[in-house]
């Protein structure tokens, strides 16, 4: 295994330090463009937020599948996988997906939980993404509820250059050393299709359509035929069925352009009981029935957008509108394991569904001055639906909800100079089931040269309590878990100060940055025992508090371009029990990421190489309330990918092979999760299913 590593490691180096050859594609590079949390499409470079971007050719680059799979290869991102519901949400300073903000085009996602919050990410496809941006610290004033740790915003594309532009491919992974193309075989199959149309000059149609199916990963189970009754019937990793499509038409003409979205999502997720009953037949001759209570998921989301640029005389608004529903259901059917066959099949039952109105708009350019400006805007999000209680367990009847939120927002941006600009901001929010909320933001850029920039930014956000927060009730003769209506929204606090430089030295171009930013989040809701021996109930009682320093260096010369990126990051959190308080000293963790790319000129072959690291962790947790707090770790872990891809046939074809996941990492051992009022702490952490390879095959026209 370490032959094989050090042999990737050593052929990546030897295209790095032998590149002589110029590529052309850098010498007229257009410069880079960001949305996020600004007043319109900005240079990067003249960004108030520090954005880090991931575009096209980089998740063209990585062979990504979907959201996830991009953002794993970042740092202070880990992707947080749910084995038994195949969900999987992003992690970021510390911080669960309640506190991440998911958008796709400035659009918050509809999810389970809430608008943009806790989303899965491996329903996010990549067929026509043009970039990923993320900013990480509190957002409230610009993305509202949930924008505590930061934001991911999704951006599609909406143009090209060409008349007619057709772009399909097909990908065929292992999963680990399971692969078969059969129909119920192994492995991973996606097939995708990009459709552009310039219709004319003002109008552009896309269609997309993408096809990600998931044949489950057994690892020590035995998979869904077997019917021993030792528990290890079904699979690790469980199988997963995705279709997602979306349509759009734009139209642009002078200052003026608008376009309509529609996107649809089904998914179905099959959940295999390991546990076998036996039943016996009663024929005289000893024979049973084996079967298994099993439970296929799907899930059905619709989605509905407009977007309209514009201006009003000198002031310019953009507006967007969105109505998204969300439809998860399930049904059990009792599985006859021998025969294969469905004996009893449940009807469907609705466990989260969830219809979404919202619109977002913002007016600015009042005085037409380019020295100072400022923005209005306002936000509101009518949400109907239901959550069944503790989703996943199904007891009792789902309760409805109707949550409407309303919310202002005023920023002003000065340029006091040349070199200085700032942007102080404010956004007050009105809900019905909660008091105002009230936040604020104040953001400075120092131009310190012509290739380098400090920013200073300070921002809070709120989170409200989600649905199983506030109304959770499990009561049985063992349990009593109980959800708090009376919970207060959770308010985070972040201020960073970063420094970007970038030069040019020997045809060499570098930049580098330095970051610092503090996350400070207080009246944390957890579940916690109120009264012995099993009474628990969701309190407002913790405080979270994260310090994260990371340094990156890029390197860029011809053909080749070189990242290397590290971070240190120290949490530190106040918990509370029946009986007992944490420690509130910090435990830091430590990452680094590497990332290698290099293009043979004549060849037109180009190689890539990702690496990331992520140090042990350490947190505490409670290990009851006769014994306290204890200080549990998680092991370390390095992950690597490395892909060759090769254009042919006049570029209209490329074909990319790789590796991914090439230290083979499933699951790591840990000691710091802790049992919660229904379920026993783990000892393992499951994070991905090992060693994967994979072939791709792009057609382009």
């Amino acid at each position: 295994m370490k032959k094989k590593v050090l042999s990737v490691l050593s052929l990546s180096i030897a295209f790095w330090m032998n590149a002589q050859e110029k590529d052309s594609l850098n010498k007229n590079k257009i410069e880079e463009v960001v949305i996020t949390g600004q007043y319109t499409q900005q240079s990067i470079n003249k960004s108030i937020y520090k954005v880090e971007v991931i575009d096209a050719q980089q998740i063209k680059n990585m062979a990504a599948t979907n959201v996830a799979d991009v953002l794993n290869q970042s740092l202070n991102i880990q992707i947080t996988p749910d084995t038994r519901s195949g969900n999987s949400t992003a992690n970021m300073m510390g911080l669960d997906g309640n506190y991440v903000k998911v958008l796709i085009d400035n659009i918050p996602v509809v999810g389970d939980t809430g608008l943009g919050s806790n989303i899965d990410l491996t329903k996010l496809s990549l067929n026509n993404v043009e970039r990923i941006e993320v900013v990480k610290g509190s957002m409230g004033v610009e993305y509202g509820n949930g924008a505590v740790a930061g934001v991911i915003n999704i951006i599609t594309k909406k143009s090209n250059t060409r008349k007619v532009s057709v772009r399909a491919s097909l990908q065929e992974e292992t999963v680990r050393d399971n692969y078969d193309l059969k129909k119920k075989g192994n492995g991973r199959h996606i097939q995708n299709l990009n459709v552009d149309y310039n219709i004319d000059t003002n109008w552009f149609a896309n269609v997309s359509l993408n096809h990600n199916q998931f044949m489950g990963y057994e690892g020590e189970s035995k998979g869904y035929k077997y019917f021993e009754r030792d528990n290890k019937r079904g699979f690790e990793w469980n199988p997963k069925d995705q279709y997602d499509a979306s349509a759009l038409i734009r139209y642009s003409k002078n200052k003026t352009s608008f376009y309509y979205k529609l996107s649809y999502l089904y998914e179905k997720f099959n959940f295999y009981n390991p546990e076998v009953n036996r039943i016996p037949l009663n024929d005289g001759m000893g024979g049973a029935l084996y079967e298994s209570i099993d439970r296929e998921y799907n899930t059905k989301r619709w989605g509905h957008q407009f977007n309209i640029q514009t201006h009003i005389g000198n002031i310019r608004y953009m507006g967007d509108f969105s109505y998204q529903n969300q439809d998860r259901k399930y049904h059990d059917y009792n599985y006859d394991i021998p025969n294969r066959a469905v004996r009893i099949s449940r009807e469907d039952r609705s466990y989260y569904k969830t219809d979404v109105i919202y619109s977002r708009g913002m007016f600015s350019n009042f005085l037409n001055n380019k020295t100072f400006d400022f923005q209005l805007g306002y936000e509101l999000d009518y949400t109907d639906g239901y959550a069944a209680l503790i989703a996943g367990d199904f007891f009792g009847e789902a309760v409805k909800r109707k949550i409407f939120t309303y919310s202002n927002f005023l920023s002003g941006e000065w340029n006091i100079s040349d070199r200085l600009s700032v942007r102080p901001g404010a956004r007050l929010s009105v809900s019905e089931n909660f008091d105002n909320q009230f936040n604020y933001s104040l953001s400075a850029r120092y131009k310190a040269s012509e290739n380098s920039n400090i920013r200073a930014v300070a921002g809070t956000a709120n989170r409200f309590p989600t649905y199983d927060e506030l109304y959770t009730y499990f009561v049985n003769i063992n349990h009593d878990v109980q959800g708090n209506p009376d919970l207060n929204p959770e308010k985070g606090f972040s201020a960073g100060a970063f420094w970007d430089q970038n030069f040019t030295a020997n045809d060499w171009k570098i930049a580098y940055s330095i970051n610092a930013l503090y996350l400070d989040v207080r009246d944390r809701i957890e579940m916690v025992l109120v009264k012995d021996p099993s009474t628990y109930k969701y309190m407002n009682m913790d405080k979270y508090r994260n310090m994260l320093f990371s340094a990156n260096v890029d390197f860029r010369k011809d053909q080749i371009s070189l990242s290397l990126r590290s971070s240190v990051s120290g949490t530190s959190v106040s918990m509370n029990g029946l009986y007992h308080a944490s420690p509130t000293d910090y435990q830091y963790l430590v990452q680094a990421g590497a990332s290698a790319n290099y293009k043979l000129k004549s060849a037109k072959t180009a190689f890539a190489l990702y690496y990331k690291y992520t140090g042990p962790g350490r947190n505490y947790v409670l290990e009851s309330e006769a014994t306290g707090f204890r200080l549990g770790k998680t092991d370390d872990f390095h992950m690597m990918d490395f892909i060759v891809s090769q254009p042919f046939w006049k570029d209209h074809m490329e074909l990319s092979v790789g590796v991914k996941n090439i230290f083979d990492v499933t699951s790591i051992n840990t000691t710091a999760t802790a049992g919660t009022a229904h379920t026993g702490a783990t000892d393992r952490l499951n994070l991905y299913y090992g060693r994967s390879y994979f072939a791709r095959l792009i057609y382009q026209f």
